[in-house]
């Protein structure tokens, strides 16, 4: 297969000027692009830091509705840090962390409602011995 990874994941949106503040702001997020795009549609663009894949924030859309995206999962070396900042920065946590054998992960949602995991996977998100 010459498939090598995911390019671009669309993220449907309400308001672009809102979701690039929430993403790049709350979440920490760099700004790709944002550039006009047609006569009514501009392209908004953000990436986690260093990452192979970003994000573009998709207006306009019949078939994707803002808030339709469920479940994206964002991957983190830090869960316990990442929580904190977050919190900090004013994104509301849907609860508390939570713990499976596969590894750690918490649960938050944008200003439209599109669900996003923020996870430790197992090998990451083990907890150095107290002793």
């Amino acid at each position: 297969m010459a498939i090598t990874h995911v390019q671009l994941l669309s993220i449907p949106v309400a308001d672009q000027d809102r979701a690039k503040a929430f993403y790049v702001d709350r979440l920490g997020f760099d700004l790709v692009a944002d550039a006009p795009m047609g006569p009514d549609q501009r392209w908004v663009q953000v990436a986690p830091h260093g990452a192979q894949t970003s994000i573009t924030l998709v207006k306009g859309f019949e078939t994707m509705p803002p808030g339709s995206i469920k479940g994206t999962v964002l991957e983190t070396t830090d869960l316990d840090a990442e929580v904190a900042a977050l919190r900090d920065r004013g994104v509301p946590m849907d609860g508390e962390i939570e713990e499976a054998p596969w590894g750690r992960w918490a649960t938050f949602s944008d200003p439209d409602g599109n669900g996003f995991v923020l996870q430790a996977s197992a090998q990451e998100s083990r907890q150095p011995d107290p002793a």
